[in-house]
């Protein structure tokens, strides 16, 4: 029997999300690839939305909000019971190629020394800009940033091959590898369990390949409306919470010191991000 790959995808509170997301899945859902939706304690009905639109989708439904890693550990556990041999972990707020998932397993299955696979991602609010083109990640230092990011397209961005990380937004494993590192750290709540996980894989003498045949749309922030600005200020004290996190598990004292030193100047810059997103959202109000 050929492997079969699941795509596991993740919702919490986001059926709107999930339905545009489970559409765009409709072209690749087969005998060889399936979807299993986790839904992560959701109290907006977002399950009875999902099997009223989707009647035939596998759904594991969790009592509670476990968070990212927790929840996608969840689904692992389920689609190894369903005899699965690769795995995808999706976020919800992502649109993508009907055949995407084939470029990916396909360089796991070709490229033995690849642990993880991992798509070229754009903007969903912008087709051609880039949101990630590969990671990089330097502990020494604390930098963990993205290849690409709002940049246009462009041909740098098609090679494959070697990258640092990969992101939690969309990869691709092989389920034993998968299980090998032991799934995704739980104690990480929320961001940076991605690079953790990216780390334990080299660990392995495995390698992160990146494979922008794969294409996957995410939307990021995309909605700035009623206390979005207070939100986004709480993912950016999360995010950084997680990268110190990351830092303190893998012993990196001179990165973390680092990144103390430089946190002033990082919060600047994120609350000018802040800013310039809400100032860009306010003007989009006033002219609809």
């Amino acid at each position: 029997m050929p492997p079969v790959t699941w795509i596991v995808v993740l919702n919490w509170n986001g059926a709107e999300d999930t339905l545009a997301c489970l559409d765009s899945l409709a072209g690749a859902m087969s005998p060889l690839c399936r979807v299993l939706v986790v839904d992560n304690g959701s109290t907006d009905a977002s399950a009875e939305l999902i099997r009223g639109a989707f009647p035939g989708i596998e759904l594991l439904l969790l009592p509670s909000n476990g968070g990212y890693a927790a929840g996608n550990n969840a689904g692992f556990r389920r689609v190894m019971e369903l005899h699965a041999e690769y795995v995808i972990f999706l976020n919800n707020d992502t649109i993508v190629d009907a055949g995407f998932w084939v470029p990916l397993v396909e360089t796991l299955k070709e490229n033995t020394s690849a642990g993880i696979a991992v798509p070229k991602i754009f903007y969903r609010e912008s087709a051609d800009t880039l949101w990630y083109g590969g990671g990089m990640v330097r502990l020494s230092t604390g930098l963990i940033s993205h290849v690409g990011l709002r940049k246009k397209d462009a041909p740098e961005f098609n090679c494959p091959g070697s990258t640092g990380y990969a992101t939690g937004c969309c990869l691709a494993m092989r389920c034993r590898d998968f299980k090998a590192v032991g799934g995704f750290d739980e104690t990480f709540g929320m961001y940076a369990e991605d690079v953790d996980l990216s780390l334990r894989v080299c660990s392995l003498g495995l390698s992160i390949a990146y494979v922008p045949s794969s294409m996957v749309w995410h939307k990021v922030s995309a909605s700035f409306h009623g206390n979005a600005f207070l939100k986004l200020l709480k993912k950016l004290v999360k995010k950084n919470v997680g990268v110190f996190r990351l830092l303190r598990k893998h012993r990196a004292w001179t990165g973390m010191a680092l990144y103390l030193f430089m946190f002033p100047l990082r919060l600047a810059g994120s609350f000018v991000e802040v800013m310039r997103v809400k100032s860009s959202s306010g003007s989009t109000k006033q002219g609809e």
